[in-house]
């Protein structure tokens, strides 16, 4: 029997009589054609989870019976990846792969080298696209999404709290690597990307100085969403 199909039921809605309503309802009643009596599974992006039978569908929204409910508690590894603000061209790939690796949150920044402005709230799409990963790859989880509005410095003072943090730099690092040994420990990692023209000197500095170690994937320049889902994977292989 093949999996159920999965929607997204927000945690404040989250609670008898369970109704999906808007999109997800729209989904689960035009688009799939589900009907009463089929199986499917909700997740609230906070970690619940639950399969849940169909008892009636409307024209606008879908009546559920819940059957099982199960949490997933926070992984004991979390890693926050900052990535410079970039084009839209590839974003939405980026951000169903972020949830699919697990991502804790993402947070986008403006890098002197960005060649977009940053928006001034987050996109509608945005979130669409990480429900999608969500729901493709079974992740109860979504990464918490914001925007780094102060550009390099108010990153730098945000990277004081994690317990590790790592700036992905294409130039000189010492000869060091991003390691697993890095990504395996217990804590909160910041793995910061920059923007398709890298980070300006400026960037660097301000970086190093509030503890963000610069550390090279290879000797290859990677296009930013290269270098941002290889870090994830490897996080997430170190997880393993």
């Amino acid at each position: 029997m093949a999996d159920p199909h999965s929607f997204y039921l927000a945690p404040d809605e989250w609670a008898e009589p369970f109704i999906l309503r808007g999109p997800e309802a729209h989904h689960l009643c035009r688009v799939l054609r589900i009907k009463a009596g089929e199986r499917v599974r909700l997740l609230d992006g906070l970690g619940r989870t639950g399969l849940f039978t169909v008892a009636e569908v409307g024209k606008k929204d879908a009546r559920l019976t819940p059957e099982s409910e199960e949490f997933h508690p926070l992984p004991g590894t979390r890693c926050t990846l900052a990535a410079g603000f970039s084009k839209a061209l590839r974003r939405g790939w980026f951000l169903e792969k972020s949830v699919e690796l697990e991502a804790h949150r993402l947070w986008f920044w403006q890098g002197d080298y960005s060649q977009a402005a940053l928006p001034d709230v987050e996109k509608s799409a945005w979130r669409a696209d990480l429900l999608a990963g969500a729901k493709q790859c079974g992740n109860p989880r979504l990464p918490e999404l914001s925007l780094v509005r102060g550009g390099v410095a108010e990153l730098a003072e945000r990277a004081k709290a994690f317990d590790r943090a790592f700036m992905l730099y294409e130039g000189d690092t010492g000869g060091r690597m991003l390691d697993k040994v890095d990504l395996a420990a217990p804590g909160e990692i910041l793995l910061v990307v920059g923007p398709e023209g890298g980070f300006s000197p400026r960037e660097v500095d301000l970086l190093a100085a509030a503890g963000v170690a610069p550390v090279s994937l290879g000797e290859r320049i990677l296009r930013w969403e290269t270098a941002a889902i290889l870090t994830l994977g490897l996080a997430w292989w170190a997880r393993q």
